[in-house]
């Protein structure tokens, strides 16, 4: 997939943001172009009620961008029960980055990334009651023997060194 996607999974509160935002500064600070897509299963809204950009959606608008220098932004409505998968997301939105960071999909056949604290959980989601062939390294709070390379939670510069050696070399 162009670009390569490394998505970052958990459970709930484990620290799968903190983990991207550092991996993000560290590729950023390396010069890649990187992008971040984070999952939520449920409805999102980034419109609020009353502005411009809200009332352009409930008139009924199915793509409404806000633009100015600095950014761009879309809502883009998806038909009900129509989640476009991730690697159609990708394609159309992403392809102008090096690598895209995920924070979820868990479910996905993309390579992953789980991090893993002690104290939110003992058995790991890739590693426990199913065996995911996607998952290619762990983040941990603690000490792990397992088949894929562990690296200390903190250790994003160690971490993108993989993911560098992985899929941008």
């Amino acid at each position: 997939m162009t670009p390569p996607v490394v998505s970052i999974v958990a459970r709930s509160g484990t620290g799968k943001t903190t983990l991207l935002e550092k991996l993000i500064a560290e590729l950023k600070g390396r010069g890649y172009r990187v992008g971040a897509i984070k999952h939520d299963a449920h409805s999102f809204s980034i419109d609020h009620e009353g502005k411009d950009s809200w009332r352009l959606t409930q008139a009924g608008a199915e793509t409404m961008l806000i633009t100015s220098p600095a950014k761009v932004a879309m809502v883009k409505m998806n038909r009900a029960g129509e989640e476009p998968e991730l690697g159609e997301t990708i394609a159309r939105y992403c392809r102008d980055l090096d690598i895209v960071l995920t924070e979820g999909f868990k479910r996905s056949t993309m390579p992953k990334i789980e991090v893993h604290r002690q104290e939110c959980q003992q058995a790991l989601l890739c590693r426990g009651e199913e065996f995911d062939p996607h998952l290619f390294a762990v983040a941990a709070d603690t000490d792990l023997q397992l088949d894929v390379p562990v690296f200390d939670l903190n250790d994003a510069p160690g971490i993108c060194d993989l993911i560098v050696a992985r899929f941008l070399t």
